[in-house]
């Protein structure tokens, strides 16, 4: 292992805010990355960590190593990335993360087509309901719901996602059909709530244009929207679901769209998103396909909604 490798190593260490992180990221062990940063403050002849038993912190060289460690790393990718343009084929390692659902729903399909159409590219997929670093974590592309708010990064927005209101013709059958949205409010919810996020209100605009919000009587939370959409197909609660939730639930009758004339906030569209505007071949290939799949104008999930350019809006 040369200086640069091991420069990599030490970006990953202070990065990752641990030697045991570092090691898991790299599926090396632990006492390995300890002596690489051992060997390269012995080639440089400074230290660059202070050490504990638990953690650690960086001397002033360490800082300033640190900063060149990241522009080589920039270096060595743009000089990937150029060489990888001059192939007349696709090849190399496409690293991608997204959420579960959009993963299996929405990619895994784009997937399986890409390989055989580029069969000399392999491709890792990471789906991880958590915002992962995808510049530390070397990944090529992402794909979420929200734009990311480290402005760093290169976004994409791809497709809209609006929202509906659901239920099951059990629920209904059971509580009768809310004529206006006040009557939601003793009806039995499911909503979304994770360690930042809790959804706990509808939030509309009204026939003046202003926009209201309308507390929602939740009696089950998730933080997965599958599980959501399972108990909403249960007919025990109605539940705001963004669109890309939804497959044949609606044309099969399986869920029924409440208050239709209700015009409803958009929710968060979702977005590509990747480290560098100079993207490699096979990453910027992917992205059309990805593109193409979902569609350009009406996303894939809207066109399973029967009629649902006349739900929720103006």
């Amino acid at each position: 292992m040369d200086t640069t490798s091991r420069l990599l190593i030490f970006l990953e260490v202070v990065e990752q805010g641990s030697f045991a992180k570092a090691a898991e990221v790299r599926n090396i062990d632990r006492s390995v990355i300890s002596k690489q940063i051992s060997r390269l403050e012995d080639e440089l002849g400074v230290r660059l960590l202070n050490r504990s038993t638990r953690s650690f912190s960086l001397t002033a060289a360490g800082a300033e190593m640190t900063k060149k460690a990241v522009e080589i790393r920039e270096l060595l990718g743009e000089t990937l990335r150029l060489a990888e343009n001059f192939h007349q084929e696709p090849r190399g390692i496409l690293k991608i993360t997204s959420s579960s659902i959009i993963g299996r729903r929405y990619l895994q399909p784009v997937i399986n087509d890409f390989q055989k159409r580029f069969p000399q590219v392999e491709v890792e997929l990471r789906l991880d309901d958590r915002v992962v670093d995808i510049i530390s974590e070397g990944f090529d592309l992402a794909f979420r719901i929200g734009k990311p708010k480290d402005s760093s990064l290169i976004s994409r927005p791809l497709a809209r996602n609006r929202l509906l209101i659901l239920a099951a013709p059990e629920f209904i059958k059971h509580y009768g059909l809310p004529e206006k949205i006040e009557d939601l409010l003793n009806l039995p919810a499911a909503s979304f709530a994770n360690a930042t996020i809790r959804v706990g209100e509808i939030k509309y605009i009204d026939g003046n244009g202003v926009a209201q919000e309308q507390k929602i009587n939740s009696i089950f939370r998730s933080n997965d929207p599958e599980t959501l959409l399972m108990k909403v197909l249960s007919g025990s609660a109605y539940s705001i679901t963004p669109a890309f939730m939804i497959n044949d639930e609606i044309k099969e009758g399986l869920l029924i769209p409440l208050l239709p004339d209700l015009i409803l906030e958009d929710y968060h569209p979702m977005y590509a998103v990747y480290p560098h505007r100079d993207l490699p071949v096979r990453t910027r290939l992917f992205f059309d396909a990805v593109r193409e799949y979902i569609g350009k104008e009406v996303p894939i999930w809207e066109q399973s909604i029967p009629d649902f350019d006349q739900l929720y809006q103006a």
